[in-house]
């Protein structure tokens, strides 16, 4: 049985999470067309007859002098200090620049196993492939280089096995059936950030931030109440987010709310869900009409 930490690195945007949500077969890590969709090291759990790969999606590494950007920087840094394999993922779609040199001229100077990985290879051309297993292999020597879509799930099996290749004999950290260390108010927090994300221009985004403030769960009763904000900075921006006559905040609650029912199976879920301005709600403010609730067992 073999058991191992696999830290994935790349640029932002490379499909890091989209990788790991196919690997798992569940929705770990969120996605989205915005750079710095990740912000925290997001673990997923992958377990089969060979044994135990545990997967830390790490924040796009982005070259910049900005504070939010360094954070995400050395979030992603830090995460290939105590692991056992990096898996380093290139979109090839864009042509290697000083991230990617940056990148690169890090990884090169592991001890650890890094298997490099040519993702989108379903909107890739020939010679876009080409070029980048050239790129890798003249800054990657000796590296192993694969080429996937982990969109299209192409060449994920592939992926898997030159991990397990690589990890070393150990028994499994987590039960079998487990594929994400994750608590419930974290991933309940990242499914309602996604789709506010998803939701709104491309400026918005970065001033989001999503808290769960109640999640009571009865398990017995099969019932489930959550209560949550979206916080943004300015009163400007909340208008954005609740839209007209709160359509934009429905459009988001409610696809929240399909996803978040598939953690909780056979239960009846109730969302509260809220926006206020730098933290702070009052009872006056234009928030939300409803609770959406659910109507089937």
């Amino acid at each position: 049985m073999k058991c191992a930490s696999v830290a994935i690195i790349g640029r932002p945007s490379s499909g890091k999470s989209t990788l790991l949500n196919t690997i798992c077969e569940s929705k770990v890590s969120i996605t989205s067309p915005t750079p710095h969709t990740t912000r925290n090291a997001i673990r997923g759990i992958y377990t089969d007859s060979r044994g135990q790969l545990i997967f830390t999606d790490t924040p796009g590494y982005h070259l910049s002098e900005k504070k939010f950007n360094r954070k995400m920087q050395d979030i992603a840094v830090a995460s290939l200090e105590e692991t056992d394999a990096v898996l380093y993922m290139m979109d090839a779609t864009r042509k290697p620049g000083d991230e990617e040199d940056s990148i690169t001229y890090m990884l090169s100077g592991l001890t650890v196993p890094v298997v490099c990985c040519i993702n989108k290879k379903d909107i890739l051309s020939d010679r876009q492939i080409e070029e980048a297993q050239e790129y890798l292999r003249r800054s990657m020597p000796g590296r192993a280089v694969l080429v996937a879509s982990a969109k299209a799930d192409e060449g994920v099996d592939e992926i898997l096995i030159e991990l397990f290749k690589h990890a070393p004999e150990g028994e499994l950290l987590y039960d079998e059936n487990t594929w994400t260390d994750q608590n419930l108010e974290f991933r309940v927090s990242e499914i309602i950030r996604e789709k506010a994300m998803n939701s709104v221009t491309a400026e918005i985004p970065y001033a989001i931030m999503v808290e769960v403030s109640d999640l009571e769960y009865n398990a017995e009763e099969g019932k489930v109440w959550i209560r949550a904000f979206i916080t943004v900075e300015r009163e400007s921006q909340k208008g954005i987010m609740v839209g007209k006559g709160g359509e934009n905040i429905k459009r988001i609650r409610i696809a929240a709310f399909k996803e978040i029912r598939k953690i909780f199976p056979g239960s009846k879920l109730e969302l509260d869900l809220r926006v206020r301005v730098n933290g702070k709600w009052k009872s006056n403010d234009l928030i939300l009409s409803k609770v959406f609730k659910d109507t089937q067992s």
